[in-house]
């Protein structure tokens, strides 16, 4: 069973129908001995990290989150949230992964937020997401991004900036851009995880 974590972020809902299309059993929920019980963790959304993390403390789900031991995948802003500080908002996050979130500063020619497809480049360090993915276009909407760091294992770039598109570290895995609406690559990138 797949626990996809429901909680103050939109966008959560195409999550739940690209595990339907691949037929993953699953359940969308903010119950804590649910989410503590599942095989594998999911936590998406589109959302202000403040007013999300916010959420996340008064319902104890964030110390649930850092203390989950089995396979936990964030998405977009589900990654962000997985990292040590996000500027917007000034805000300390959920720190499994020591990175800190930085505001993109428009360059000439590109606009902030970063929306629609951009490349996949994985680096050295990726041992759990298909060779095939390398080099893909994936749909990515966001304003702010991940410094690229030791837990690194894809990265992007955009406005002048080579940047975490994707990370792992222990039994955390996570994907600035959103596999959901990434065609063939994004169905991989869950397959992969969902077979870990």
């Amino acid at each position: 069973m797949v626990a996809v974590i429901d909680y103050n972020a939109g966008n959560i809902r195409s999550v739940l129908y690209a595990l339907e299309r691949i037929g993953v059993e699953h359940v969308l929920t903010s119950d804590h001995d649910v989410i503590r019980a599942a095989d594998k963790v999911i936590f998406p959304g589109v959302g202000a990290a403040a007013s999300t993390m916010a959420h996340l403390n008064e319902t104890g789900l964030s110390d649930l989150i850092r203390s989950l031991t089995q396979p936990v995948f964030g998405i977009c802003v589900g990654m962000q949230l997985l990292c040590s500080h996000s500027e917007e908002g000034d805000v300390p996050c959920i720190g499994v992964f020591p990175e800190r979130v930085r505001k993109f500063v428009p360059t000439d020619g590109e606009k902030v937020p970063h929306m629609g497809w951009n490349d996949v480049s994985l680096t050295e360090k990726n041992d759990w997401v298909s060779d095939s993915v390398n080099g893909t276009y994936c749909y990515y909407v966001h304003s702010y991004y991940v410094e690229a760091g030791p837990d690194t294992v894809a990265t992007t770039a955009y406005c002048g900036k080579t940047f975490a598109a994707m990370m792992q570290k222990d039994n955390f895995y996570a994907a600035q851009f959103h596999p959901e609406k990434s065609a063939a690559a994004g169905e991989q990138i869950l397959r992969d995880f969902l077979a870990l």
